[in-house]
C-alpha cells in the first residue's frame, strides 16, 4: 500500500495555524535578513495580514497606500527598479483583478522583482460574497508572462514560500488563505519554487492538489486506503512554472489523475496539468474545482462542501478512475 512521506509530513495534523499569521512571521524574518525588503499594503495591515512586528521594527520600510491598489502596484514597480524587494499585499481578488493592468505592464513585462501576496484566496472570505472571493486569480496570474504562481498548502509552506520568493529574482504571486488550517508539514522540509512534492506514494490513482485542498486530498487517500485503493498524493504548490517531470511520471505510473483546487476549473491547476498530459501522456482525468460558477455567500467550509470540494468527493473521483 501507499507510503506516506514522513520526511515531509507530520505524524498528526492537529495544530491549526492561520496562513496570514505565517506570512506576518515570514515577512518579518526576511525583513531582518535583507534591508531591501519592503512591505506595501492597501489599508489592510491588521485585518488582512497582521504585520505588526514588521511595522514596529522597520517603520521606514512600510508603506500604506490606502484603498489605492493600482497606485500601490505602480509604486512597487518603481521601488523594484531601485533595487528594493517590495512585498505587496491586498485581498487576492484585488491583487489579481483590480490591478491586473499594472501587474502585467508595470511589473511582469519588465520582469521586476516584486512579490504579490494575495490574501483571503478562494472563498476564504465566504460571507463577503462574490466581490471578495478569489476564484480566478490563479488563471489570471498564470496567463501573464514572467509571473511565478504559488499556492502554499499550510502555514509552514507559506513561510517557506515567502522566503523562497525573497530569494527569487523576478515577479511572484503567492495566494494565501485566512482561517486557521491544519499544519501538515514538518518545520524542516525543503521548499523549492517549481518543484512539486510527492506526499504519499501510490500505484493506482494520483491526486494532484494545491493550496488548502492538499489536506483534503490526504484525508481522501486515508479513506481509500481502507478500500485497498493505493492513492498517490502530489502537492503542486507551484502552479507556474509547472513541475512537468513529476506530473508526467505520476501519469505513467498510475491509472489516471484527479486534480483539486479552491479555484475555478477554468484556467487553474487542472487545466495546467491537463495541458501538460495532453501533450506528453494522456490518461483518464478528473478536474475538481468550482465548476465555472460564482460561489454565493456563506461560511467558507459550507461553500466548499456545496461545490464538492471535500475529501469524500475527492475519494469518489478516485474511485471512478480506479474503476470501482
Amino acid at each position: 500500500m501507499a507510503k506516506v512521506n514522513s520526511k515531509l509530513l507530520r505524524d498528526e495534523f492537529k495544530e491549526l495555524v492561520s496562513p496570514r499569521d505565517a506570512f506576518s512571521k515570514a515577512v518579518y524574518e526576511v525583513g531582518k535578513e535583507n534591508k531591501n525588503v519592503l512591505l506595501l499594503t492597501a489599508d489592510l495591515s491588521q485585518s488582512l495580514i497582521r504585520v505588526r512586528d514588521f511595522i514596529k521594527e522597520f517603520p521606514q520600510r512600510y508603506y500604506n497606500f490606502g484603498v489605492a491598489e493600482q497606485n500601490m502596484m505602480g509604486a512597487a514597480a518603481g521601488l523594484a527598479t531601485c533595487g528594493k524587494i517590495p512585498f505587496v499585499t491586498t485581498f487576492a481578488c484585488f491583487a489579481s483583478m483590480r490591478v491586473c493592468e499594472q501587474v502585467r505592464n508595470d511589473i511582469a513585462y519588465p520582469r521586476l522583482n516584486v512579490k504579490i501576496v494575495g490574501g483571503y484566496c478562494g472563498v476564504a472570505l465566504g460571507k463577503g460574497g462574490t466581490t471578495h472571493h478569489a476564484t480566478e486569480d490563479i488563471g489570471i496570474m498564470r496567463s501573464i508572462a514572467n509571473m511565478v504562481v504559488v499556492a502554499p498548502a499550510d502555514a509552514v509552506e507559506v513561510g517557506k514560500a515567502i522566503k523562497a520568493a525573497a530569494q527569487y529574482d523576478g515577479p511572484v504571486y503567492i495566494r494565501i488563505g485566512r482561517n486557521p488550517e491544519p499544519v501538515i508539514y514538518r518545520d524542516d522540509y525543503s521548499f523549492e519554487i517549481g518543484k512539486a512534492l510527492t506526499l504519499r506514494d501510490g500505484k493506482d490513482v494520483t491526486v494532484m492538489a494545491t493550496g488548502k485542498m492538499v489536506y483534503s486530498a490526504l484525508l481522501a487517500a486515508k479513506k481509500l486506503e481502507d478500500e485497498d485503493i493505493d492513492t498517490r498524493i502530489i502537492n503542486v504548490h507551484t502552479v507556474k512554472p509547472l513541475d512537468r517531470k513529476t506530473i508526467i511520471q505520476a501519469a505513467q505510473e498510475t491509472r489516471g489523475v484527479v486534480t483539486v483546487e479552491e479555484h475555478n476549473i477554468l484556467g487553474g491547476l487542472g487545466e495546467a496539468v491537463a495541458g501538460c498530459l495532453a501533450q506528453e501522456k494522456p490518461v483518464p482525468m478528473r478536474i475538481m474545482g468550482f465548476n465555472d460558477t460564482f460561489c454565493g455567500i456563506g461560511p467558507a467550509d459550507e461553500l466548499l462542501e456545496k461545490h464538492g470540494l471535500t475529501s469524500s468527493k475527492i475519494a469518489e473521483r478516485v474511485r471512478e478512475i480506479a474503476g470501482l
